[in-house]
């Protein structure tokens, strides 16, 4: 499935435990020798909730939240049993989502996390609006003075006039293993277009360059709000197409966006076990 072109693997192992570790992971997401994908996500039995999702980067390491992700499961839950509602839960909390007409589904995102120490930062910084890291040499940097906000994953937005303007390919992996986010950190070049509209380009931790990535589109358009850019509703724009964010008065964040179903198929366990042992 994918959300706006980031793409994911979507397991079922709510009935049958299926082992995938960072190995297999990055089988699976390989491009060239596997299915391919930004993510792997398994569904797994939950107490709590329809399911619990769990995340796997391309690079085999786990993360917390996946907003594009979250789209694409509660779709699968709902057209399931025949539901306008979901929740599912994940290492960042309970999420719902509501599935609209034609694949589009809102999910709410939770409270994002400002104060440094939430998000986090190796060093406390008392407005998080806009942080002292920059990139280039100290009297004429490239980039600087970025937002950062929590959504279940650490974010890293720098504003730009043209997110096009920077290699990003080059940057990002630097910033995202900067010794300033203890855990890692996804970078965002974003330009405010009009007070309704952000554009955003995004290296995603773990995955790299993606056409789309919801948490950023939300912590972006959080941190746009909290600058008095923007409103506290968005469109976000990114390369694979817009997300619509809404930041509530009552201090959640609202995605809605689209989603496709690009295939299913059946996984051999022995097969995929193989490929783990002895390497893709």
């Amino acid at each position: 499935m994918n959300g706006l072109g980031n793409d994911f693997v979507v397991l079922d192992a709510r009935r049958r435990a299926i082992a995938v570790d960072a190995k297999r992971a990055q089988i699976l997401a390989d491009r060239q020798t596997g299915i391919g994908c930004d993510q792997v996500i398994l569904l797994e039995p939950s107490s709590r909730a329809a399911v619990f999702m769990r995340i796997l980067n391309a690079d085999g390491s786990e993360v917390a939240a996946c907003g594009n992700a979250t789209r694409c499961v509660a779709r699968i839950l709902a057209e399931e049993g025949g539901l306008r509602m979901v929740r599912i839960e994940t290492k960042a909390g309970l999420l719902e989502a509501r599935i609209g007409e034609g694949g589009v589904v809102t999910v709410d995102m939770g409270r994002p996390r400002l104060r440094w120490d939430e998000i986090p930062l190796a060093e406390p910084f008392h407005d998080t609006r806009r942080i002292e890291l920059q990139v280039g040499p100290s009297d004429a940097p490239i980039l600087h003075s970025p937002s950062v906000v929590g959504m279940g994953n650490p974010h890293c937005i720098f504003w730009v006039e043209d997110v096009s303007g920077y290699d990003l390919a080059r940057i990002g992996p630097m910033l995202e293993h900067h010794p300033m986010f203890p855990e890692r950190a996804n970078i965002s070049l974003a330009h405010v277009v009009s007070r309704g509209e952000i554009r955003l380009r995004v290296w995603e931790r773990g995955a790299g360059l993606t056409t789309a990535c919801g948490t950023a589109a939300c912590a972006v358009a959080v941190a746009a709000a909290r600058l008095d850019l923007t409103d506290r509703r968005v469109t976000v724009v990114l390369p694979g197409g817009p997300l619509d964010i809404e930041w509530t008065l009552e201090d959640r964040v609202l995605m809605t966006g689209a989603t496709t179903m690009e295939f299913e198929g059946l996984l051999d366990p022995e097969t995929f076990q193989r490929l783990a042992i002895h390497g893709a």
